[in-house]
C-alpha cells in the first residue's frame, strides 16, 4: 500500500512537514508494509514557503526588513538560483503583532517591498509571494512605498503609506522605483478569490480579525475603492485582489504581479499529478476544517485533483459544525484528532501525538478491510 501524505500546516502548532511526519509515524505502526510519499503543502498562507522549500529543495535564508510596527524584523525566504519564494506574513503577519496593537489601518507593509527589491538586486528573476495571514489592510501601498513609490494628497504633501491614508491620496510618482523590479516575474499566491472591495472584499471579510471595528468597514472600503479608482480601476473585476488586505491588488498594480490559485500552483510545482498516480490512499489535513475550507483551501484543492478511484481522507485538528456530511468535495471521510477537552495550550502541544494516534486508528480500520 502506497500512501501520499499531503497536509497543510496546523497553525500555531505544527508545520506541514511535522504533520506529515506524525501521520507517517502513526500509520507505519500498524501498516508496516506501507510505503509513504510525504508532500507537505501550503496554499499561499502561512507555511507555504516551508512546504516549497522542502519539496523543491530550496534553501531558506533571512534578511532584515521593516516589520508591521515599523521595527526591524528578520524575514524568511527560500531560494534556488533565480527563483525565490516568501510569505508576506513573515514581514507583517498578524501573529507577529500583539493583540493590543492590532489595527490594520496603522500598520505598514513597507517591508514587503523592501524584501522584493533586495531579492531583485541579488539576481532573483522569478518571485512567488504568498499573501495570506497579514495584519494589514492598506491595499499594498506600504509595499509600493518600499519599492520607491510616493503618495501625495491634494496639496502635494507626502503621505505616510498606511491604510488610514488611502482616502487622502490624489496622486503618486514612481521616480524612485528601480528598473530591476520589472525584470522579475512576480506570481501572487493566494488561497482566496475575494475581490478588493464590496461586501465580500478585503475589508468586510478579513479586517475584523485584524482589529478593525465593524463600524469602520464601510468608510475603509470606500477609501480603498477611491484609491484604486485613481490607480487601477480594472482591479475591481479581478478575483483574489482582496487577499492580504489588498496586497494582491497592490502587487498587480505596482509590480506587474499575476494572481494565481495558491494550492493549484503549489501542486503543480510539487509535481502532484504524477505523484498521485501511484498512490492507493491520499491523506490531507489542516488545523481547522470548516465550510470556508470547501471554497478551495489546501485539503479540498488537493482532493479535487485526485483521480477517481483513489480514496481521500482528511485528518484535521478540529472539524467545525458548519461542514456538510461526508463524503463531500471528493473527500470520503474526515477525522478530528482531539481526543479530550483540554486547554488550547495543551491541545496545540499534543498535536503530534494526537495525529499519530488518529493515524494508527485509521490504519487499524484499513487492516480490518484488507483482512476480509
Amino acid at each position: 500500500m502506497h500512501i501520499l501524505i499531503a497536509p497543510d500546516s496546523f497553525k500555531e502548532s505544527l508545520s506541514a512537514l511535522e504533520v506529515a511526519t506524525a501521520l507517517q509515524h502513526g500509520f507505519s505502526q500498524v501498516l508496516p508494509d506501507a510505503s509513504f510519499d510525504l508532500m507537505p503543502v501550503g496554499d499561499g498562507g502561512e507555511g507555504t514557503v516551508a512546504a516549497l522549500a522542502y519539496g523543491l529543495d530550496l534553501k531558506e535564508e533571512t534578511t532584515t526588513v521593516t516589520g508591521a510596527l515599523g521595527q526591524p524584523v528578520e524575514a524568511t525566504y527560500a531560494r534556488a538560483s533565480d527563483l525565490a519564494v516568501f510569505e508576506m506574513a513573515t514581514v507583517c503577519g498578524l501573529a507577529q503583532v500583539p493583540r493590543n496593537r492590532r489595527n490594520p489601518l496603522y500598520l505598514t507593509t513597507r517591508g514587503v517591498g523592501e524584501l522584493m527589491l533586495f531579492l531583485a538586486n541579488t539576481g532573483v528573476r522569478r518571485l512567488m509571494i504568498g499573501v495570506g495571514g497579514s495584519a494589514t489592510n492598506d491595499g499594498g501601498i506600504g509595499m509600493a512605498a518600499g519599492l520607491g513609490y510616493r503618495f501625495y494628497d491634494d496639496v502635494g504633501t507626502l503621505l505616510e503609506p498606511i491604510g488610514d491614508n488611502l482616502g487622502r491620496i490624489t496622486c503618486f510618482d514612481n521616480a524612485q522605483v528601480p528598473q530591476s523590479l520589472f525584470e522579475m516575474e512576480i506570481t501572487v499566491i493566494t488561497d482566496v478569490t475575494n475581490p478588493l472591495c464590496g461586501p465580500t472584499g478585503a475589508t468586510h471579510v478579513f479586517a475584523e480579525q485584524k482589529g478593525l471595528p465593524k463600524s469602520q468597514f464601510d468608510c475603509v472600503d470606500q477609501d480603498m475603492k477611491q484609491f484604486y479608482e485613481l490607480t487601477n480601476p480594472a482591479i475591481f473585476d479581478l478575483a483574489g485582489a482582496g487577499a492580504g488586505g489588498g496586497m494582491a491588488a497592490g502587487l498587480v498594480t505596482f509590480a506587474a504581479g499575476k494572481i494565481v490559485s495558491g494550492i493549484d500552483t503549489v501542486l503543480d510545482l510539487l509535481n502532484f499529478d504524477q505523484r498521485v498516480q501511484t498512490a492507493d490512499l491520499i491523506l490531507v489535513g489542516e488545523g481547522r476544517m470548516d465550510a470556508q475550507s470547501l471554497s478551495g483551501k489546501a485539503p479540498v484543492g488537493i482532493a479535487r485533483r485526485v483521480p477517481r478511484g483513489i480514496p481521500v481522507i482528511a485528518i484535521c485538528g478540529i472539524l467545525k459544525d458548519d461542514l456538510p456530511a461526508f463524503p463531500t468535495a471528493n473527500i470520503q471521510a474526515a477525522f478530528p484528532i482531539i481526543s479530550n477537552v483540554d486547554s488550547l495550550e495543551n491541545t496545540l502541544a499534543q498535536a503530534s501525538d494526537n495525529l499519530s494516534r488518529t493515524a494508527q486508528n485509521i490504519g487499524n480500520l484499513i487492516n480490518i478491510y484488507r483482512s476480509k
